[in-house]
């Protein structure tokens, strides 16, 4: 059973107790990601996730390592576009540490200017392995293409530029200004007491309500673009999208399934053309991410050199299939019972529980139960699943990144497949 408490100071608690495990996981979350940032800040909602692990009052970065080793626990945090989550699990009975550790780091981090700079060195270095990666640097590129001119395109971690420019100034003025209290969720689950977590909560953090700015999120018109990358690479790879659906859109669930159809599993359309029929590449997906206000869909493939224009060929095949003839009843029923499967699944695991019901309750209307959700992808009919792939099949609308060894004239083959 799930129990949504708020805090004294106007925190929201998500709390979902599961008697029959044996472990909790406690997450923080904070409606504040790169969507928040401006160019001259770019990154600093991923560099102060960083720093948070690197000192408080009490304990230096190797306290609180070995402090979390000494409950036998796991510490990490992550941060997205529209959000940053920290969180930690342990055995159920040693949640009282686990909560100490986590809220001074979330409260307490000193912000070192030197542990700032060498932090900095340590995402410079992510920064690069990104970009040695073809496939991570394609889709990086494309998200920066679909979602030009919005705070979507922003990249997470941010640019070399922008994060030499970020002070310790910088980045406790963004605290204060984003880190508000009516921005803040904490989702716990796993086997606990929720009276007595939420009471180790309310008396540790502090009472002040605080609230974050109203923001209006800019919306530019989609205009699809091209963009080749000469590298030196093995293999070419192929990476395009186009703009999709809102996490809250009526079309979300079924643009869900139809990423499953399409490309999301072994079985899928692109899967059985791309590698199994034609032999053209060893990897070969497509995917749909969702936001508050906005989505993209996209379809990657990493095939050799001379195989480019066969391959994108294929594909736009395979949408032109979509296009006139639709998608199957039958292909529809498989796609539902993978995605029942794959979240029943998912939810067995408390860390996942703790994330779905954060992420949730922060970002969206409201917290969905377990079978509201699969109720809703049992409700998915032939005319929405149809309506989702209209969006999806005109390749006229795509943008597309190719990072290869070569230069390819990528927009005119685009031209022509419009024709």
């Amino acid at each position: 059973m799930i129990v949504n408490r708020t805090l004294s100071n106007g925190i929201r608690m998500v709390m979902e107790k599961l008697p029959a495990v044996q472990s909790v996981s406690i997450g923080i979350w904070v409606k504040a990601g790169s969507v928040d940032e401006e160019p001259v800040n770019s990154g600093i909602s991923h560099l102060i996730e960083h720093m948070m692990f690197k000192g408080t009052e009490k304990r230096s970065a190797k306290k609180i390592a070995e402090d979390v080793d000494l409950i036998g626990g796991h510490m990490n945090a992550f941060t997205g576009k529209e959000a940053t989550c920290y969180y930690i699990k342990t055995l159920h009975n040693n949640i009282d540490k686990a909560c100490d550790i986590i809220i001074d780091m979330f409260l307490n981090s000193q912000f070192d200017p030197g542990e700032l700079a060498k932090e900095k060195d340590v995402i410079y270095e992510e920064i690069k392995m990104i970009e040695d990666n073809p496939e991570d640097h394609a889709n990086e590129l494309l998200l920066e293409m679909v979602f030009h001119g919005t705070s979507l395109e922003r990249p997470i971690i941010g640019t070399r530029e922008s994060l030499e420019g970020i002070s310790r100034d910088m980045i406790l003025d963004y605290i204060a200004r984003e880190y508000t209290t009516d921005s803040i969720v904490i989702s716990v689950a796993g086997n606990f007491d929720e009276d007595h977590v939420y009471h180790l909560f309310d008396s540790m953090l502090p009472h002040e309500k605080t609230s974050k700015a109203k923001k209006t999120r800019q919306m530019t018109s989609y205009f699809p673009s091209y963009q080749v990358r000469v590298k030196d690479v093995e293999q070419s790879h192929i990476c395009m999208g186009v703009k999709g659906v809102p996490h809250e859109d009526k079309l979300y669930y079924p643009m869900v399934l139809l990423n499953s159809i399409v490309g999301g599993s072994m079985s899928s359309r692109l899967f059985q053309k791309i590698r199994e029929q034609k032999g053209l590449a060893y990897s070969v997906y497509s995917g749909c991410s969702s936001y508050v206000t906005d989505g993209i869909y996209s379809i990657y493939a990493g095939v050799g050199h001379s195989k480019v224009e066969e391959a994108i060929e294929a594909i736009a095949e395979e949408m032109r299939l979509i296009k006139v003839e639709g998608i199957s009843e039958d292909e529809l029923a498989i796609a539902k019972e993978q995605m029942k499967s794959s979240y029943v699944f998912s939810q067995e695991n408390v860390n996942n529980r703790m994330y779905v019901n954060g992420k949730h309750t922060l970002l969206l209307s409201r917290l969905l139960t377990t079978q509201e959700i699969l109720d809703r992808i049992d409700g998915v009919d032939m005319d929405a699943l149809n309506e989702a792939a209209s969006i999806i099949a005109d390749m006229d609308r795509y943008s597309v990144v190719l990072i290869s060894n070569r230069d390819y004239d990528i927009q005119s083959q685009f031209d022509d497949l419009k024709g």
